[in-house]
């Protein structure tokens, strides 16, 4: 016999003597609509269960059935939020963890059947079969969460899996940097090289990698002694990408001692005589740090061969980035206010000072 309808939404079966309440999600994304069905033994019950699921969905408690997968979201979140709006450094970043990596482990999962336990089980593998640190798992803990509060927020999640799982924790990483003895011994090896501006900006200017790469010599005065970090030149793959520095801060103007100040200038005058010498073969991108054609280096060919340099003189291990590290690691730390701040950078300049250079009285001036 067929259902009769008892109310709006409830319906009884005489044969198997239940109530049948019909629950409307809404439409799907293809615009029919989503209904289900559950049955209750009384009327009573069968009353409630409704009134609990309309709060629910009236409270956006609930979301609408959608079939698209977590590989289908993220091609969406990149497209239409992340390309946009982040540097091409990090549009790549992320999408070669997407490829290789959450594609091929959870992309054919439906996003709204994504568990928890799926993402445990991911990042567990990613550090026992694939052999990854517990800090490159974080970012990609970072990548999903950021992905999936958005489809919180856009109504296709009830909410994020990611607030449920325990990601790894982070491990700082201890800078290892030069004590002043390493850095003049440095200085004094990599005198002639071709990267002896690169080392001394970072050294004695707290310069990162891609602020030398991008340095141009339009950005330095001469007249006053000054350079102007402005730009950086990274490496997004392949690619090289010319841009903006790393955040506000980095946007700053530094003084040139005397020795810095000699060094750019001779530098400065021996590419103009190589440009001249080269006529239409010679690079016109102005930048600081060039080859022997004035075309730029890139990050990674600079942190390669100062590496081999380092290792083919005997030289305690560092990074190019490590030799910044004297210079500015105070700014890394976190201040309740910015001239609490400004107070702590200034005294560790003054200490920087005193620690790596010495005091030239008859000139009156301090030298590394």
């Amino acid at each position: 016999m067929a259902r009769k309808k008892v109310e709006t939404n409830i319906s009884y079966d005489d044969a198997r003597q239940v109530y049948y309440v019909c629950m409307d999600h809404g439409a799907d994304e293809n615009g029919r609509r989503v209904k289900c069905y559950r049955t209750y033994p009384t009327l009573a019950q069968a009353r409630r269960g409704l009134r609990e699921f309309s709060a629910e969905r009236d409270g956006l408690r609930r979301v609408s059935p959608r079939s698209i997968t977590l590989d289908q979201w993220l091609e969406y979140w990149m497209e239409q939020v992340i390309r946009p709006n982040r540097a091409q450094t990090t549009v790549y970043g992320y999408g070669k963890i997407i490829r290789n990596h959450l594609s091929p482990a959870l992309g054919d999962v439906p996003l709204q059947k994504l568990t928890p336990q799926h993402l445990q089980g991911y990042y567990a593998m990613l550090m026992e079969q694939k052999g990854l640190s517990a800090n490159t798992v974080r970012r990609h803990h970072d990548l999903l969460s950021c992905a999936l509060h958005l489809a919180v927020r856009q109504d296709m999640l009830l909410r994020s899996p990611t607030d449920r799982v325990e990601p790894p924790r982070v491990i700082p990483q201890e800078a290892r940097f030069y004590t002043p003895e390493e850095l003049r011994q440095l200085f004094a090896l990599v005198e002639g090289h071709w990267l002896e501006p690169i080392v001394k900006l970072a050294g004695a200017l707290g310069l990162r990698r891609e602020e030398i790469c991008g340095l141009r010599w339009s950005s330095v005065d001469f007249a006053r002694r000054r350079v102007h970090i402005k730009e950086a030149r990274t490496a997004a793959g392949a690619s090289i990408v010319q841009k903006e520095t790393k955040n506000r801060t980095s946007n700053r103007v530094l003084h040139l001692g005397d020795e810095l100040c000699r060094l750019l200038r001779q530098e400065r005058s021996a590419q103009v005589q190589r440009s001249l010498a080269r006529g239409d073969g010679w690079s016109e991108d102005n930048f600081v740090a060039v080859d022997k054609l004035g075309k730029p280096y890139s990050p990674n060919a600079v942190s390669l061969a100062f590496t081999r340099f380092i290792r083919s003189h005997g030289m305690p291990k560092i990074t190019l980035h490590g030799l910044r590290h004297p210079y500015v690691k105070h700014t890394t730390k976190k201040y309740n206010s910015e001239k609490q701040k400004t107070q702590a950078t200034k005294i560790d300049l003054i200490a920087w000072v005193f620690r790596f250079c010495t005091f030239n009285y008859s000139k009156r001036s301090w030298t590394l």
